[in-house]
């Protein structure tokens, strides 16, 4: 990028006062967060995404064991993510150049770029993070496209859009640091009557009785409060959000996962997700709901 260029890049956003003192937290805590495997994975194709993967592992691209196996290990598990982001857009319907799509907790704004190539409209994101904010901002200023893709600031029960403005509007793996019931009022509110929501986000599984020992370490890991799959399907209903489609995605995720614990990117965090997948107590889910 030339000097010229760094002139226009859109200002810093600023922080308005947390609600909250644990949203203070969770601001703080994604502020900080540079974790190799969200910016390696992203530096693949500039599409930066804090979510996971999945679908099966193309075992060919990742070639043998010689010294470029860690890169292709990389790219692969960046395909696999991104993969991920498109099976949630898949699901937003019919969606028009003139619409609005909403991002609650977009992160550094992968999926709200990928949206905007698909659907050519009009794609806000919400954080409370001013870092990602401001990187989102500026991937958006070197693609070109800062008219129509934006992060904002701010929280999501709260969100700075009139009632019945968006069209479409997600929760990709951000639900699990509100309350569900808040959280769907507000996209009830800003969505049009007919409009769609979907969410992918982990849950612990009823069945199972209460969360596991892994879901805990998870929810310890992220400074989180993983919910029930239960609580989804009812808050949503109590808000206006008829599930049109609950599509289980756990088994499709754990390649993502049994192949993240062999590299060089691994958190700690990884057989928390296996074991839990695996055992039955932690479900990988996208629901995808209309607004009545």
């Amino acid at each position: 990028m030339s000097v010229d260029d760094m002139t226009t890049v859109p200002d810093t956003v600023t922080m308005p006062a947390p609600a909250t003192p644990y949203q203070g937290d969770i601001a703080r805590y994604w502020d900080g967060e540079a974790r190799p495997v969200n910016l390696r994975l992203g530096d693949v194709d500039g599409l930066y995404h804090h979510h996971y993967g999945i679908g099966e592992v193309d075992h060919s691209a990742l070639g043998g064991d010689g010294p470029d196996r860690e890169k292709r290990l990389i790219t692969e598990l960046h395909r696999l993510e991104s993969a991920q982001t498109d099976v949630l857009l898949d699901h937003l319907g019919t969606v028009q150049r003139d619409d609005l799509l909403v991002d609650a907790g977009c992160g550094r704004g992968g999926s709200m770029v990928m949206a905007h190539q698909r659907f050519g409209c009009d794609v806000e994101g919400v954080t409370l993070s001013v870092k990602q904010a401001d990187f989102a901002n500026r991937r958006a200023h070197e693609l070109g496209i800062e008219k129509s893709v934006q992060a904002r600031v701010c929280n999501m029960l709260s969100m700075p859009f009139t009632t019945g403005q968006a069209t479409a509007s997600w929760n990709n793996e951000s639900s699990m640091y509100v309350d569900l019931h808040d959280l769907f009022a507000e996209h009830a509110r800003i969505l049009a009557v007919g409009g769609r929501y979907v969410t992918i986000t982990g849950c612990w599984n009823p069945v199972y009785g209460q969360p596991s020992k892994w879901v805990s370490q998870i929810n310890a890991h992220f400074e989180c409060n993983i919910h029930s799959r239960r609580e989804y399907m009812r808050s949503l209903i109590d808000n206006r959000l008829v599930p049109q489609a609950v599509v289980d995605l756990t088994e499709a995720t754990l390649p993502y996962w049994e192949l993240r614990a062999t590299s060089s990117l691994t958190t700690g965090i990884e057989d928390a997700f296996i074991n839990s997948y695996r055992d039955g107590s932690f479900q990988y889910l996208l629901i995808a709901a209309d607004r009545v």
